[in-house]
C-alpha cells in the first residue's frame, strides 16, 4: 500500500496597520514545529511526506530574520529592560510567559516551574522566565543541537539582560534558515511543498455564493451576492507568485483552504497550472452518493486534476486522539491501523492529511517520540511505502464525474456563511465592492492596488470562523473591528466617507441562541485554579450565564460563565467570577443523571469523591474541577451544578436547566487550522 502525509503549516496573519505582529505564534511555532517537523521525518531514510506552507505564514515568517523586535509586538517588550517597562506592558508579558503548557513545556523546566506559580515577580525574575519561556517553545532540534540553547537550558536561571539578546540573535538566524532546510530536502526527494490561495480564501464561495446552499439546502445566503472570480483568480495567481519568490519552483498542487472545493475553484486551480489538490472524504462521499470507506484509498481524476480524500478518521487520530497515548504504543496503532487497510486491499492508497504545527504542544517532547517511532516503524515495514502528493500523481486513478462542493467540515460551508453574522460580514464586503466599482476608474493604478489588496485580505476564511456560535475566542472583538478596518480603509483610499454599518459591530447585541457553544473538540486542561493558556481550551463548550439572565429576565449570580469539555479520561470545567465574589465557605452541589450522583465539595483546592467519582478542584484565579468518566456506566449524562453561599443556594448552573454532555462524543470533524 502507499501512504501520502501532508502536514498544513498556517498561521493567521496577525499584523496590524503598520505591519507590526499582535502575537507572537508565527515565531514560537518556527523554533518549535517548523523546522522540526521536517527534521524529524528526515532521520529515517526513505520517509516522504508533502508540506504545505501558507502565504500568511510565509509572509511573516520572513519578518523574523533580522532584529524580530522590530516585527512583534511581543518580542519588542521581551527585550526590553523589565525595569522600564509600563505596569500593562509587564502585566502583558508575565501573561504570554505563562501561555506555555503546563504539563509538557513548563514542568521540564525545574527553574520555569518555580515561577511559574508566581504571582509577582521582580527584575532578575522576569527575565529567567521570560527566557525560560522562549526556551520552552524551543523545539528537539534546538535543544539537542543549538550551543547557546543547551547552555540555557542547563543554567536554567541568574540570567541576565544581556542572554535575552544573545538568545533573540541565535533563534533569528535559526529562523532564516528554515525555508533554505525544505528547499534542501525538497532537492533530495524527500519532501514535496505546496500551498494555499493568498489570503486562506475559501475559492467556492468567492466564486458563487450558491454552492453554500448547495451544500446545505439550509444554509442562508446573502441576498444580491456578487461572483468574486477576479478575486478568487488574483488569490491563486499571488500565491504562486509568492511561493516561487520563496521556494525558487512553481507549485504544482494546492491544499484548497478548509478544504473547500467546487467544480469551479477545480476548473480555475487547472486554468493556473495546478496539478493536484487534497480535501476531505466527506467531500467523495457526497460526489458519489455512498459513504463506502474503501472508496477514499485511490487518488481520482476530476476534470484531469487529481484529487487526493483525506482519511478522516486515521489523520485525527495523530492529531487529537495520541497525545493522551503512549508514543510507541500510539505509533503501534497507528501501523495496526494502516494494516487492516492493507489486508483490505493492498493496492490502497492512503491520505493522512492534519495541521503540522498546534496539536504538538500537548505530546511529550513536542511529539519527537512519536514521530520517531511511527516513521522508523513505517521506515522498516515492507507493505507500506510513504509518497508524496506528486507521486500519488502518477498512480493509476479512478474517475470522477462529479465533484459535490463543500469543506473538510461536514461537507458544507456553514462554518464560513449562513449565521446571522458570517452572512453581514460577506454583504459588508459587497457593499464595499459595489461602491468600489463605481469609482475605480477615476483612481489611479496605485490607489487600486492598494485597494485591491484590501479586498483579498477581507475574503480570509479566519474572519468568517470566529463570527457566529459555531467557536468561541475571547478575541472575537478585536477580530470584527480588524475584518471592518479593512474595508474602512478602502473607503479612505476611494476618499469617501465610508458607510456607518461599517462602524457598527457585527458580533454586537447577541441574542439569546448564543449563550451556549457546544464544544468542538477534545481538551485536556491542567486543573490549577488558574488560564494557564488559551490553547488549553480552545475547543471547550461555553455557557455564558450573563446572557441567559439578561435573555431571561433573572436574578444575576456570581458565576458569569461556564468552559466545559472532555477528554477519553475526564469532564472539565471552569467557572468563571469576578474576583473575591466566591468564597473559601462556599460550596457546590453536583447532581448527575441517569446515574444518580450527588454531593457537595468545597471551594478550595482538593481531591475527593462523590459516590465513585473522583473530582479534582482548584481555585485561585478561576474555580477549576475535573470529574473522572472511568466510573460512569452511561453513554450520556445531564450535569448541573448548584451554587451555595452560607447554606443557601445562590445560583443554579447551567441557567437554563441541565447540561447535557455525550460521554462518547466524536469532534474529529471539527479539526480546523
Amino acid at each position: 500500500m502507499k501512504l501520502s502525509f501532508m502536514w498544513h503549516m498556517h498561521q493567521p496573519d496577525y499584523r496590524n496597520s503598520s505591519g507590526v505582529m499582535q502575537m507572537p505564534w508565527v515565531f514560537l511555532h518556527a523554533i518549535k514545529d517548523y523546522y522540526d517537523m521536517p527534521w524529524m521525518m528526515a532521520q529515517h531514510e526513505g520517509v516522504k511526506a508533502t508540506y504545505n506552507i501558507t502565504p500568511p505564514l510565509m509572509q511573516q515568517l520572513k519578518l523574523y530574520y533580522q532584529e524580530p523586535q522590530k516585527s512583534d509586538k511581543f518580542l519588542a517588550l521581551w527585550a526590553e529592560n523589565p525595569a522600564y517597562l509600563e505596569e500593562d506592558d509587564r502585566n502583558w508579558v508575565i501573561k504570554i510567559c505563562k501561555s506555555a503548557n503546563y504539563e509538557t513545556m513548563v514542568i521540564p523546566f525545574v527553574r520555569y516551574k518555580e515561577l511559574y506559580i508566581q504571582d509577582h515577580f521582580n527584575n532578575s525574575e522576569l527575565i529567567e522566565l521570560e527566557i525560560l519561556f522562549i526556551l520552552s517553545w524551543c523545539g528537539v532540534y534546538l535543544q539537542e543541537n543549538n550551543d547557546v540553547v543547551k547552555d540555557l537550558i542547563k543554567r536554567q536561571r541568574d540570567y541576565t539582560y544581556e542572554d535575552k539578546f544573545l538568545l533573540l540573535d541565535e533563534l533569528s538566524k535559526f529562523i532564516s534558515g528554515i525555508f533554505d532546510y525544505y528547499i534542501k530536502l525538497k532537492n533530495d526527494g524527500v519532501i514535496m511543498i505546496s500551498t494555499t490561495p493568498l489570503n486562506h480564501p475559501i475559492l467556492p464561495l468567492l466564486m458563487d455564493m450558491n454552492n453554500a446552499r448547495i451544500a446545505n439546502t439550509a444554509t442562508n445566503i446573502p441576498k444580491d451576492y456578487l461572483y468574486l472570480k477576479d478575486d478568487a483568480l488574483l488569490q491563486v495567481q499571488r500565491a504562486k507568485e509568492l511561493f516561487v519568490e520563496t521556494f525558487g519552483f512553481v507549485p504544482e498542487g494546492f491544499w484548497p483552504a478548509e478544504g473547500g472545493v467546487d467544480e469551479k475553484s477545480v476548473e480555475l486551480l487547472k486554468s493556473c497550472g495546478i496539478k493536484w489538490i487534497a480535501t476531505d472524504e466527506q467531500i467523495l462521499f457526497k460526489s458519489l452518493n455512498s459513504n463506502n470507506r474503501k472508496d477514499i484509498y485511490s487518488p481520482y481524476i476530476f476534470n484531469e486534476m487529481c484529487i487526493c480524500f483525506r482519511d478522516h478518521y486515521l489523520s485525527d487520530l495523530i492529531g487529537f486522539t495520541y497525545r493522551h497515548t503512549d508514543s510507541r504504543e500510539a505509533a503501534t496503532n497507528f501501523l495496526k491501523e494502516l494494516e487492516k487497510i492493507q489486508n483490505m486491499d493492498p493496492n490502497s492508497t492512503v491520505f493522512v492529511i492534519l495541521d503540522g504545527e498546534n496539536a504538538w504542544e500537548f505530546f511529550k517532547k513536542n511529539g519527537f517520540d512519536f514521530f520517531d517511532s511511527m516513521y522508523g516503524k513505517l521506515k522498516n515495514s515492507a507493505w507500506c511505502e510513504t509518497i508524496t502528493m506528486e507521486e500519488v500523481c502518477n498512480l493509476p486513478a479512478k474517475n470522477l464525474t462529479h465533484l459535490a462542493p463543500g469543506s473538510w467540515i461536514h461537507g458544507e460551508f456553514n462554518t464560513w456563511v449562513g449565521h446571522r453574522e458570517k452572512t453581514r460580514a460577506w454583504e459588508l464586503i459587497y457593499l464595499t465592492k459595489r461602491d468600489y466599482e463605481h469609482h475605480k476608474d477615476s483612481l489611479s493604478q496605485e490607489i487600486n492596488e492598494k485597494i485591491t489588496e484590501q479586498f483579498l485580505i477581507a475574503e480570509c476564511s479566519d474572519w468568517f470562523w470566529w463570527y457566529g456560535d459555531d467557536h468561541f475566542s475571547d478575541f472575537g472583538g478585536e477580530f470584527d473591528e480588524l475584518f471592518r478596518s479593512h474595508l474602512i480603509d478602502i473607503y479612505n483610499l476611494i476618499n469617501i466617507t465610508p458607510p456607518s454599518d461599517l462602524f457598527i459591530p457585527i458580533i454586537e447585541n447577541k441574542s439569546a441562541q448564543h449563550f451556549w457553544l457546544k464544544p468542538q473538540s477534545d481538551i485536556s486542561p491542567s486543573i490549577n485554579g488558574k488560564h494557564d493558556s488559551f490553547f488549553e481550551w480552545i475547543g471547550c463548550g461555553v455557557v455564558d450565564e450573563s446572557k441567559i439572565f439578561s435573555t431571561m429576565d433573572k436574578q444575576r449570580g456570581p458565576i458569569k460563565r461556564i468552559l466545559y469539555g472532555q477528554d477519553d479520561e475526564k469532564l472539565y470545567f471552569t467557572f468563571e467570577a469576578k474576583t473575591k465574589e466566591l468564597g473559601a465557605d462556599d460550596s457546590i452541589e453536583i447532581i448527575i443523571d441517569p446515574i444518580n450522583v450527588r454531593g457537595k465539595i468545597g471551594v478550595q483546592t482538593q481531591t475527593v469523591f462523590i459516590g465513585d467519582l473522583e473530582v479534582n478542584v482548584a481555585y485561585k484565579n478561576v474555580l477549576e474541577m475535573s470529574i473522572d468518566k472511568s466510573k460512569i456506566d452511561a453513554d450520556d449524562i445531564n450535569i448541573r451544578f448548584e451554587l451555595e453561599k452560607d447554606g443557601m443556594v445562590v445560583q443554579t448552573l447551567p441557567g437554563f436547566g441541565e447540561l447535557k454532555i455525550d460521554l462518547g462524543n466524536d469532534y474529529s470533524h471539527n479539526w480546523f487550522v
